[in-house]
């Protein structure tokens, strides 16, 4: 695509490059590394091109993100002191979401600590799915000027439609009814939710709800897999419905440990994911998505 916005630059780091190369080139961006160097002692030096336009995009995913979290903190530094005026974050994956609450005395509120640092560093944060619970809004989560919250659902079921051969949904938890609901009704699949009771990081009660399965195409959509436990008790007791086939769609491939030969023993023969966190099962991309969002002029140019 030609360069539309020549007074802006997109800035992408090694660990995430090719993505933030499509992404700079669906939304017409001149793009440039974030050069990064790891010293031995784990400090990192980070370089920035020497002439910057005053309208930045960063794009990195934060999953593994404490490292990524101390980068971009220098390197926001760094572009406010070379002249950039308006800096955006586009965190395909938005690391600390999950903890809105102190569960224990004295447990630290990482939502809204990490989410005030970004606001601090970055005027526009931009991400896909944000595991929010309590939080019915990212701006909540995250104060920044604009905090743009964007869902793969399209995407997500736009490749169903082409790549499986009516599908029946199976959304993990209540909280996901919405979302699912999202991905089914654009194609009008079959879909149902499951409940679940969480008794520790790895300790989970799934109960199906009450259908015929049987020689029906499963599958089960989710906005991130990371120890899979959940996922893998679903699939071991759908196995025993004698489904024809069961396949996992899931927007954030986290897959901690053994996370993935977890979910293939349970069962699952195919699993895709978004390009939100790289991986061997990443079959969509979202820098279409994406684009469109940075499309939207920040308020001050408007």
């Amino acid at each position: 695509m030609p360069v539309k916005h020549s007074s802006q630059l997109l800035l992408g780091f090694p660990e995430y490059r090719e993505p933030a190369q499509r992404l700079a080139q669906a939304a017409g961006i001149p793009y440039a590394d974030v050069q990064v160097h790891r010293f031995p002692d784990g400090e990192s030096r980070v370089r920035l091109p020497a002439s910057l336009p005053q309208e930045l995009i960063f794009c990195r995913t934060l999953d593994r993100p404490n490292s990524k979290l101390i980068e971009l903190e220098l390197a926001t530094a760094t572009a406010r002191e070379l002249g950039a005026t308006h800096l955006t974050l586009v965190a395909p994956y938005l690391c600390y979401m999950r903890q809105d609450m102190a569960f224990q005395p004295g447990e630290a509120v990482s939502q809204r600590i990490i989410g005030g640092l970004l606001a601090v560093q970055f005027d526009r944060v931009i991400t896909v799915d944000p595991h929010l619970h309590r939080v019915r809004n990212l701006s909540e989560a995250v104060p920044a000027e604009e905090a743009i919250a964007l869902n793969a659902t399209l995407p997500m079921s736009d490749y169903l439609a082409a790549q499986a051969q009516n599908p029946f949904l199976i959304g993990p938890d209540e909280e996901s009814a919405q979302w699912v609901s999202a991905i089914a009704g654009r194609h009008d699949f079959d879909y149902a939710v499951a409940r679940k009771e969480r008794h520790g990081d790895n300790a989970v009660r799934v109960t199906l709800p009450d259908r015929n399965y049987r020689d029906r195409n499963i599958v089960f959509v989710d906005d991130m897999i990371s120890t899979g436990h959940t996922l893998a008790e679903a699939v071991r007791q759908l196995s025993a419905q004698a489904p024809a086939s069961i396949s996992v769609l899931v927007t954030h491939a986290l897959f901690s440990g053994d996370a993935l030969e977890r979910l293939q023993a349970a069962g699952v023969t195919h699993i895709c994911s978004t390009d939100s966190v790289l991986h061997a099962t990443n079959r969509l991309r979202l820098d279409t998505l994406l684009a469109a969002a940075l499309d939207r002029r920040p308020p001050h140019d408007q």
